[in-house]
């Protein structure tokens, strides 16, 4: 065992991939580092980019991969692509499918096209025993049956990730009190991230405390949706201490209670317990060689 950098926190959702971050991407791990961010999870929007995350994260340690087609993409989604998921999918530092799930909001492909490439993937998710990080944009309800279905299926009852402690994650969680409840049914966690700073967010502010603390991840979503006092600016994980803060006022807890709780939950929910080692504090001490 090896001693690793101070860790506190998780970012479960951040691109660090993308352009944005070409310039300056080294300043950026070094300072989500000094926040105590020991744990960074890059989901995928296509394949060439899903290759490039598994490129950094060859070379930064803290960097885990999420392999799928964002529905944003799903046009150019075909069997060699799913062929070359499955492959990808089996890279060591690939804990998760996704981001996989609906948009219909910017329209970029059809809702047939995205919901048959959603059902394909969720069952190579459930073939591979993999957790998947849904994205969700104006699709709350046909996201809701296609998850319903996929739970209640003979492929997924018979999968690995049924026996896993979570089977997926809603990010950036815009549902309702309802909707949540049926995700801990389905043994979903929800992601929240920027939004939840954001002073006009009266609805969110008012559900977060609803909601079950031990099925919460933090994101980002980096480069996007910076949280106050940095919207509209560009988002990195080390913002990811700024959600954690907030969340700890709306559920009347301190920052350490927070991310003591969404690293636990992360750790298990990306399968990576045996990876890194946590103290009866909630902090990871040690990660195994």
């Amino acid at each position: 065992m090896q001693p690793v950098r101070p860790f506190r926190l998780v970012d479960s959702h951040c691109h660090l991939d993308l352009q944005q971050f070409d310039a300056d991407r080294v300043e950026v791990v070094a300072r989500a580092r000094a926040q105590g961010v020991g744990l960074i999870i890059n989901p995928g929007i296509d394949l060439e980019h899903c290759s490039r995350a598994l490129a950094l994260a060859e070379q930064i340690e803290e960097l885990y991969v999420a392999v799928g087609i964002h529905p944003n993409s799903a046009e150019s989604f075909d069997e060699p692509v799913l062929e070359s998921l499955e492959k990808l999918a089996k890279h060591p530092k690939v804990v998760a499918i996704g981001e996989i799930g609906l948009d219909f909001y910017w329209k970029a492909s059809t809702p047939e096209t995205q919901r048959r490439v959603f059902i394909q993937q969720l069952e190579l998710a459930a073939t591979l025993g993999l957790p998947v990080i849904i994205h969700s944009r104006d699709a709350n309800h046909a996201v809701r049956e296609i998850l319903g279905d996929w739970i209640n299926s003979r492929l997924f009852q018979r999968s690995p990730l049924a026996r896993r402690p979570f089977a997926g994650v809603l990010h950036a969680y815009s549902g309702d009190l309802a909707l949540a409840e049926e995700a801990y049914r389905w043994n979903f966690v929800l992601g929240l991230g920027g939004p939840v700073t954001f002073r006009n967010a009266h609805g969110l502010r008012e559900l977060v405390p609803k909601l079950r603390l031990d099925r919460l991840l933090l994101e980002t979503d980096a480069p996007y949706l910076a949280p106050h006092p940095f919207r509209g600016r560009r988002n990195e994980p080390a913002y990811i201490a700024l959600v954690c803060e907030t969340l700890a006022q709306l559920f009347a807890l301190t920052p350490e209670e927070i991310a003591i709780q969404t690293t636990a939950t992360a750790l298990r929910f990306f399968g990576l317990e045996d990876r890194f080692g946590v103290d009866f504090s909630g902090h990871v001490t040690a990660v195994h060689s």
